[in-house]
């Protein structure tokens, strides 16, 4: 290494476990905002599945998302990385490889100024909240052991393959320009896809649980959602890979879109229902959060107002007005309607980052000028075809991610099912978590006993 022309401060100077090519602000940053993704999983959704549901499926829901943040992990530092960012095998899917090795962990990653175990790290937040979104279509009835089977499955052969289309420097739908600055299309649509899929193949809960299915703890919800909300700030503000303007940006707009949604949404339930729903704020808090991921950095303050307004009403229309009217739609048992708060909130940001996507900003991210052109700007640019081709590729991509979600979710589905049935037994659900784990979530009485009254 050339000397420097100036003599560095003792706490800046390269060495050998804080080599030249890196950048510690960046790296202390990229760990802070994937700790602050990893806690939307666990303890956040773990609080808001754990609150949100029957008492009696209290302890299998949390224990879902506790088990797919374990499991993920694993395989991911086994072969997940690699297959969803390394070495091209086909232009949708890389090559599988374990991630292990000092030799490659303490290496410069891809993209960024900082070592690949980062990397790792923060990937590995994103693909374990994936599977824990999908669970919440199928709480209430999958087997356990089911699931234990479905998240190392999922994560390989429907995850892994659009990380690497959309995100991978490698993949087909990255080189042809799609937008998703952190995951609207990677993370949310797909999961809401695979979840209602999922939902399909599982089939229902019991019917009194579908007609009845109070959260058992709505404080307990409220402080799940919290740290959703809050963590979203790793979530959209860690994927510049530098502490840049551009993941500043991110992060205010990932909060006004939020804010702006959980409002819309109040007011709807407020005109037409009557009544001010707490359950329906965090529903409309969530549809915000997803909406503006695909284009927190991408897009200006003024747009994320008008994505929050879109991401409030339009999945409040699907769910609350179309869903009861639809028996097709009824037919499936989307415990968490992750159909509408994810899939629908999801391709519906992707559209509105082909409509709003600032080609200034584009720069800032993708470090390419004139290539990344929302509709609108397009128009005002007089360049309105390559307004149009921006519109092509995002409506591209979720037809991509529909397609493979509904495939891939269906082939696992099956396949477990020749080993394991999918659904509980009805006595099971009859009991719940008693019967599933031989635990309950609320024996606070003396030495544990359990309560003789009913759930």
């Amino acid at each position: 290494m050339a000397d420097a022309p100036f003599p560095f401060p003792s706490n800046l100077a390269p060495n050998e476990a804080s080599p030249g090519w890196m950048n510690k602000g960046d790296n202390a940053w990229q760990l802070t905002a994937a700790t602050l993704v990893g806690m939307q999983s666990v303890p956040g959704l773990i609080l808001l599945y754990g609150g949100g549901v029957k008492k009696k499926w209290a302890v299998n829901s949390a224990f879902m998302a506790l088990y797919a943040f374990a499991c993920v992990l694993l395989c991911w530092v086994c072969w997940g990385y690699k297959m969803s960012f390394g070495t091209r095998y086909v232009p949708f899917w890389g090559v599988p490889n374990a991630s292990l090795g000092n030799g490659f962990l303490l290496e410069q990653t891809f993209s960024g100024k900082f070592p690949n175990a980062t990397m790792v790290y923060f990937q590995f937040v994103f693909a374990a909240i994936t599977l824990i979104l999908i669970a919440g279509a199928v709480l209430g009835r999958m087997n356990f052991y089911a699931w234990m089977m479905f998240v190392p499955l999922w994560l390989t052969f429907s995850y892994t393959i659009g990380a690497f289309s959309i995100w991978s420097p490698n993949g087909f739908l990255f080189k042809k320009g799609l937008i998703d600055y952190s995951g609207g299309y990677v993370i949310h649509l797909s999961a809401g896809v695979a979840g209602y899929t999922a939902a399909f193949w599982v089939g229902p809960r019991l019917t009194k649980d579908r007609e009845r299915f109070p959260p058992n703890n709505i404080l307990l919800m409220l402080m799940g959602a919290g740290l959703l909300w809050m963590g979203w700030t790793g979530f959209n503000g860690g994927d510049p890979y530098v502490v840049s303007t551009d993941a500043s940006l991110a992060v205010l707009n990932t909060h006004i879109c939020t804010a702006t949604s959980l409002l819309v949404w109040l007011m709807l339930d407020l005109v037409f229902f009557g009544k001010s729903s707490v359950i329906g704020a965090v529903q409309g808090m969530i549809t915000g959060l997803v909406c503006i991921t695909p284009a927190a950095g991408v897009v200006q303050g003024w747009a994320a107002i008008v994505m929050g307004i879109c991401s409030g009403s339009i999945p409040w229309f699907t769910m609350m007005v179309l869903h009861k009217r639809s028996v097709r739609l009824q037919k499936v048992d989307d415990t968490m309607a992750v159909l509408h708060t994810h899939a629908i909130a999801g391709a519906l940001g992707g559209i509105l980052s082909g409509l709003f996507a600032e080609p200034k900003l584009n720069h800032l991210f993708y470090a390419s000028y004139g290539e990344y052109v929302g509709l609108f700007y397009g128009v005002d640019m007089r360049k309105i075809h390559i307004g149009f081709r921006q519109i092509g590729v995002q409506l591209l991509g979720i037809v991509y991610i529909v397609t493979l979600n509904i495939i891939s979710t269906s082939l696992i589905c099956n396949l477990i099912k020749l080993f394991i049935p999918l659904r509980m037994s009805d006595e099971d659900m009859e009991i719940g978590d008693e019967a599933i784990h031989g635990e309950e979530a609320y024996a606070i009485w003396g030495e544990g006993e359990k309560s003789e009254g009913g759930r």
